[in-house]
Protein backbone atom coordinates (compact mmCIF):
# COMPACT_ATOMS: atom_id res chain seq x y z
CA UNK A 1 0.00 0.00 0.00
CA UNK A 2 1.44 3.33 -1.08
CA UNK A 3 1.40 6.24 1.39
CA UNK A 4 -0.99 9.16 1.15
CA UNK A 5 -0.14 12.84 0.84
CA UNK A 6 -2.58 15.20 2.54
CA UNK A 7 -5.28 12.47 2.41
CA UNK A 8 -4.67 12.05 -1.34
CA UNK A 9 -3.68 8.66 -2.73
CA UNK A 10 -0.03 8.94 -3.77
CA UNK A 11 -0.66 6.35 -6.47
CA UNK A 12 -3.55 8.31 -7.97
CA UNK A 13 -1.58 11.58 -7.73
CA UNK A 14 1.35 9.94 -9.50
CA UNK A 15 -0.92 8.65 -12.27
CA UNK A 16 -2.37 12.13 -12.74
CA UNK A 17 1.11 13.68 -12.73
CA UNK A 18 2.29 11.24 -15.40
CA UNK A 19 -0.69 12.12 -17.57
CA UNK A 20 -0.01 15.87 -17.19
CA UNK A 21 3.71 15.34 -17.81
CA UNK A 22 2.86 13.66 -21.12
CA UNK A 23 0.08 16.07 -22.09
CA UNK A 24 0.03 18.51 -24.99
CA UNK A 25 -3.19 20.22 -23.89
CA UNK A 26 -5.03 20.72 -20.60
CA UNK A 27 -8.78 21.15 -20.28
CA UNK A 28 -9.97 22.09 -16.78
CA UNK A 29 -13.60 21.51 -15.79
CA UNK A 30 -14.76 22.93 -12.46
CA UNK A 31 -17.88 22.65 -10.34
CA UNK A 32 -18.86 24.16 -7.01
CA UNK A 33 -16.27 22.08 -5.17
CA UNK A 34 -13.51 24.14 -6.78
CA UNK A 35 -14.50 27.13 -4.65
CA UNK A 36 -14.79 25.37 -1.30
CA UNK A 37 -11.07 25.76 -0.52
CA UNK A 38 -11.46 29.51 -1.08
CA UNK A 39 -14.15 29.54 1.60
CA UNK A 40 -17.14 29.61 -0.76
CA UNK A 41 -20.24 27.53 0.11
CA UNK A 42 -21.25 24.77 -2.30
CA UNK A 43 -24.92 24.69 -1.17
CA UNK A 44 -24.84 20.88 -1.01
CA UNK A 45 -28.38 19.91 0.04
CA UNK A 46 -30.91 22.08 1.83
CA UNK A 47 -29.05 21.85 5.14
CA UNK A 48 -25.84 23.09 3.51
CA UNK A 49 -27.70 26.00 1.93
CA UNK A 50 -29.41 26.95 5.18
CA UNK A 51 -26.11 26.75 7.05
CA UNK A 52 -24.73 29.36 4.64
CA UNK A 53 -27.94 31.43 4.69
CA UNK A 54 -29.91 30.92 7.95
CA UNK A 55 -32.64 33.48 7.07
CA UNK A 56 -33.82 31.24 4.23
CA UNK A 57 -34.43 28.36 6.62
CA UNK A 58 -36.76 30.62 8.62
CA UNK A 59 -38.49 31.56 5.37
CA UNK A 60 -38.69 27.92 4.30
CA UNK A 61 -36.81 28.65 1.05
CA UNK A 62 -34.38 26.16 -0.50
CA UNK A 63 -31.52 26.98 -2.88
CA UNK A 64 -33.81 26.13 -5.80
CA UNK A 65 -36.42 28.54 -4.41
CA UNK A 66 -33.90 31.34 -3.87
CA UNK A 67 -32.24 30.89 -7.27
CA UNK A 68 -35.52 31.38 -9.12
CA UNK A 69 -35.81 34.10 -11.78
CA UNK A 70 -39.46 34.80 -10.91
CA UNK A 71 -38.31 36.87 -7.90
CA UNK A 72 -36.85 39.51 -10.20
CA UNK A 73 -40.34 40.00 -11.67
CA UNK A 74 -42.48 39.71 -8.55
CA UNK A 75 -40.18 40.60 -5.66
CA UNK A 76 -36.86 42.03 -6.92
CA UNK A 77 -35.70 42.94 -3.40
CA UNK A 78 -35.83 39.23 -2.56
CA UNK A 79 -34.14 38.26 -5.83
CA UNK A 80 -31.33 40.76 -5.37
CA UNK A 81 -31.06 39.91 -1.68
CA UNK A 82 -29.70 36.49 -2.60
CA UNK A 83 -27.67 37.45 -5.65
CA UNK A 84 -26.47 40.75 -4.17
CA UNK A 85 -25.03 38.90 -1.21
CA UNK A 86 -23.35 36.37 -3.48
CA UNK A 87 -21.96 39.16 -5.65
CA UNK A 88 -20.30 40.79 -2.64
CA UNK A 89 -18.99 37.44 -1.42
CA UNK A 90 -17.39 36.56 -4.75
CA UNK A 91 -15.84 40.01 -5.08
CA UNK A 92 -14.30 39.69 -1.62
CA UNK A 93 -13.01 36.13 -2.10
CA UNK A 94 -9.39 35.40 -3.00
CA UNK A 95 -8.95 32.32 -5.23
CA UNK A 96 -7.09 29.57 -3.38
CA UNK A 97 -3.57 28.45 -4.23
CA UNK A 98 -4.79 25.66 -6.50
CA UNK A 99 -5.65 28.17 -9.20
CA UNK A 100 -2.04 29.30 -9.22
CA UNK A 101 -0.80 25.71 -9.45
CA UNK A 102 -2.85 25.15 -12.61
CA UNK A 103 -1.64 28.42 -14.14
CA UNK A 104 1.97 27.44 -13.43
CA UNK A 105 1.52 24.05 -15.11
CA UNK A 106 0.10 25.73 -18.20
CA UNK A 107 2.88 28.32 -18.38
CA UNK A 108 5.87 26.16 -17.49
CA UNK A 109 4.83 23.21 -19.64
CA UNK A 110 3.61 25.26 -22.59
CA UNK A 111 0.23 23.56 -22.52
CA UNK A 112 -2.59 24.64 -24.77
CA UNK A 113 -5.48 25.11 -22.36
CA UNK A 114 -9.14 25.92 -21.89
CA UNK A 115 -11.42 26.01 -18.84
CA UNK A 116 -15.12 25.31 -18.52
CA UNK A 117 -17.11 25.76 -15.34
CA UNK A 118 -20.63 25.67 -13.99
CA UNK A 119 -19.58 28.25 -11.39
CA UNK A 120 -20.87 31.80 -11.84
CA UNK A 121 -18.36 33.36 -9.43
CA UNK A 122 -15.70 34.58 -11.88
CA UNK A 123 -12.88 33.11 -9.77
CA UNK A 124 -10.84 31.79 -12.72
CA UNK A 125 -10.71 35.21 -14.34
CA UNK A 126 -9.92 36.77 -10.95
CA UNK A 127 -7.04 34.28 -10.60
CA UNK A 128 -5.51 35.56 -13.84
CA UNK A 129 -6.74 33.07 -16.43
CA UNK A 130 -7.38 34.40 -19.94
CA UNK A 131 -11.13 35.20 -20.18
CA UNK A 132 -11.00 34.20 -23.86
CA UNK A 133 -10.14 30.67 -22.68
CA UNK A 134 -13.03 30.23 -20.23
CA UNK A 135 -16.56 28.87 -20.74
CA UNK A 136 -19.07 29.78 -18.02
CA UNK A 137 -21.82 27.39 -19.00
CA UNK A 138 -24.36 28.84 -16.55
CA UNK A 139 -23.35 32.47 -17.05
CA UNK A 140 -21.71 34.93 -14.67
CA UNK A 141 -22.86 37.01 -11.73
CA UNK A 142 -20.48 39.72 -12.95
CA UNK A 143 -22.68 40.40 -16.00
CA UNK A 144 -26.24 41.70 -16.16
CA UNK A 145 -29.26 41.55 -18.46
CA UNK A 146 -32.78 42.96 -18.47
CA UNK A 147 -35.30 40.83 -16.59
CA UNK A 148 -37.99 41.22 -19.27
CA UNK A 149 -35.75 41.12 -21.35
CA UNK A 150 -36.27 44.23 -23.48
CA UNK A 151 -33.22 43.40 -25.64
CA UNK A 152 -30.40 40.88 -25.95
CA UNK A 153 -27.94 43.27 -24.29
CA UNK A 154 -25.52 41.85 -21.71
CA UNK A 155 -23.35 44.28 -19.79
CA UNK A 156 -20.66 44.14 -17.13
CA UNK A 157 -21.88 44.45 -13.56
CA UNK A 158 -19.98 47.31 -11.93
CA UNK A 159 -22.70 48.11 -9.38
CA UNK A 160 -23.10 47.31 -5.69
CA UNK A 161 -26.17 45.88 -3.99
CA UNK A 162 -26.72 46.57 -0.31
CA UNK A 163 -28.37 43.64 1.50
CA UNK A 164 -30.03 43.44 4.90
CA UNK A 165 -28.57 40.11 6.04
CA UNK A 166 -31.21 39.66 8.75
CA UNK A 167 -33.93 39.41 6.10
CA UNK A 168 -31.81 38.72 2.98
CA UNK A 169 -33.62 41.52 1.17
CA UNK A 170 -31.85 44.11 -0.98
CA UNK A 171 -31.96 47.77 -0.06
CA UNK A 172 -31.50 48.73 -3.72
CA UNK A 173 -32.43 47.06 -7.00
CA UNK A 174 -30.36 47.26 -10.18
CA UNK A 175 -32.08 48.60 -13.29
CA UNK A 176 -31.85 48.04 -17.02
CA UNK A 177 -30.34 51.19 -18.61
CA UNK A 178 -32.44 50.69 -21.74
CA UNK A 179 -35.98 50.36 -20.31
CA UNK A 180 -35.65 51.02 -16.57
CA UNK A 181 -37.04 47.61 -15.63
CA UNK A 182 -35.28 45.39 -13.08
CA UNK A 183 -31.91 44.07 -14.17
CA UNK A 184 -30.83 40.58 -13.15
CA UNK A 185 -27.61 38.56 -13.28
CA UNK A 186 -26.88 36.94 -16.61
CA UNK A 187 -27.10 33.53 -14.94
CA UNK A 188 -29.09 30.46 -15.96
CA UNK A 189 -31.39 29.94 -12.96
CA UNK A 190 -33.87 27.18 -12.17
CA UNK A 191 -36.92 27.20 -14.45
CA UNK A 192 -35.36 30.06 -16.40
CA UNK A 193 -36.82 30.96 -19.80
CA UNK A 194 -35.50 34.54 -19.94
CA UNK A 195 -31.76 33.90 -19.67
CA UNK A 196 -29.85 35.44 -22.57
CA UNK A 197 -27.22 32.83 -23.55
CA UNK A 198 -25.34 34.89 -26.16
CA UNK A 199 -22.23 35.42 -24.07
CA UNK A 200 -22.05 31.76 -23.02
CA UNK A 201 -22.63 30.64 -26.62
CA UNK A 202 -19.73 32.81 -27.82
CA UNK A 203 -17.51 31.24 -25.17
CA UNK A 204 -18.69 27.78 -26.20
CA UNK A 205 -17.90 28.47 -29.86
CA UNK A 206 -14.30 29.34 -28.92
CA UNK A 207 -14.10 26.15 -26.85
CA UNK A 208 -15.45 24.02 -29.71
CA UNK A 209 -12.82 25.52 -32.03
CA UNK A 210 -10.12 24.74 -29.45
CA UNK A 211 -11.22 21.11 -29.18
CA UNK A 212 -11.38 20.75 -32.96
CA UNK A 213 -7.81 22.04 -33.23
CA UNK A 214 -6.50 19.71 -30.50
CA UNK A 215 -8.64 16.61 -30.87
CA UNK A 216 -5.73 14.48 -32.11
CA UNK A 217 -3.35 15.60 -29.35
CA UNK A 218 -2.76 14.21 -25.90
CA UNK A 219 -5.36 16.02 -23.77
CA UNK A 220 -5.73 15.78 -20.01
CA UNK A 221 -9.22 16.64 -18.78
CA UNK A 222 -8.78 17.76 -15.17
CA UNK A 223 -12.20 17.85 -13.52
CA UNK A 224 -12.38 19.50 -10.10
CA UNK A 225 -15.29 19.45 -7.66
CA UNK A 226 -18.07 18.69 -10.14
CA UNK A 227 -20.87 16.60 -8.64
CA UNK A 228 -23.76 14.58 -10.00
CA UNK A 229 -26.62 16.75 -8.72
CA UNK A 230 -26.18 19.08 -11.71
CA UNK A 231 -23.94 16.94 -13.95
CA UNK A 232 -23.21 19.45 -16.73
CA UNK A 233 -19.46 19.53 -16.13
CA UNK A 234 -19.13 15.78 -15.53
CA UNK A 235 -20.96 14.95 -18.74
CA UNK A 236 -18.79 17.31 -20.77
CA UNK A 237 -15.63 15.89 -19.18
CA UNK A 238 -16.59 12.37 -20.10
CA UNK A 239 -17.38 13.34 -23.71
CA UNK A 240 -14.01 15.06 -24.14
CA UNK A 241 -12.26 12.10 -22.52
CA UNK A 242 -13.53 9.91 -25.37
CA UNK A 243 -11.23 11.70 -27.82
CA UNK A 244 -8.19 9.67 -28.92
CA UNK A 245 -5.33 10.25 -26.52
CA UNK A 246 -7.46 12.00 -23.90
CA UNK A 247 -7.30 11.14 -20.18
CA UNK A 248 -9.83 12.13 -17.53
CA UNK A 249 -8.62 13.00 -14.02
CA UNK A 250 -11.68 13.31 -11.77
CA UNK A 251 -11.17 15.02 -8.40
CA UNK A 252 -14.11 14.87 -6.00
CA UNK A 253 -14.16 14.05 -2.27
CA UNK A 254 -17.58 12.33 -2.38
CA UNK A 255 -18.14 11.23 -5.98
CA UNK A 256 -14.72 10.50 -7.47
CA UNK A 257 -15.70 7.51 -9.62
CA UNK A 258 -14.39 7.95 -13.16
CA UNK A 259 -15.26 5.91 -16.27
CA UNK A 260 -12.92 3.16 -17.34
CA UNK A 261 -9.54 4.58 -18.30
CA UNK A 262 -9.95 7.62 -16.06
CA UNK A 263 -8.10 8.49 -12.88
CA UNK A 264 -10.12 8.98 -9.67
CA UNK A 265 -8.89 11.12 -6.78
CA UNK A 266 -11.10 11.20 -3.70
CA UNK A 267 -10.09 14.57 -2.30
CA UNK A 268 -10.80 18.27 -2.37
CA UNK A 269 -9.46 20.36 -5.24
CA UNK A 270 -6.61 22.10 -3.42
CA UNK A 271 -5.32 18.95 -1.69
CA UNK A 272 -5.38 17.03 -4.97
CA UNK A 273 -3.64 19.78 -6.93
CA UNK A 274 -0.91 20.05 -4.31
CA UNK A 275 -0.40 16.27 -4.31
CA UNK A 276 -0.18 16.12 -8.11
CA UNK A 277 2.19 19.09 -8.13
CA UNK A 278 4.44 17.37 -5.58
CA UNK A 279 4.69 14.41 -7.90
CA UNK A 280 5.41 16.62 -10.90
CA UNK A 281 8.20 18.51 -9.13
CA UNK A 282 9.72 15.53 -7.29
Amino acid sequence: MLPKMDSVSAEAAAQAANAIRDAEALVVGAGAGMGVDSGLPDFRGDQGFWKAYPPYERLGLTFVDAANPEHFDGDPELGWGFYGHRLALYRATTPHAGFGIIRRWIQERGLASFLYTSNVDGQFEKAGFDPERIVEIHGSIHHLQCTAPCSDDIWENRETVEVDESTMRARNVLRCPRCGDTARPNILMFGDFAWIPTRAHDQQARFDAFLAAHQDRRIVVLELGAGTAIPSVRMRSERIAQLPGATLVRVNPREPQAPRGGISIAAGALAALRAIDAQLTA
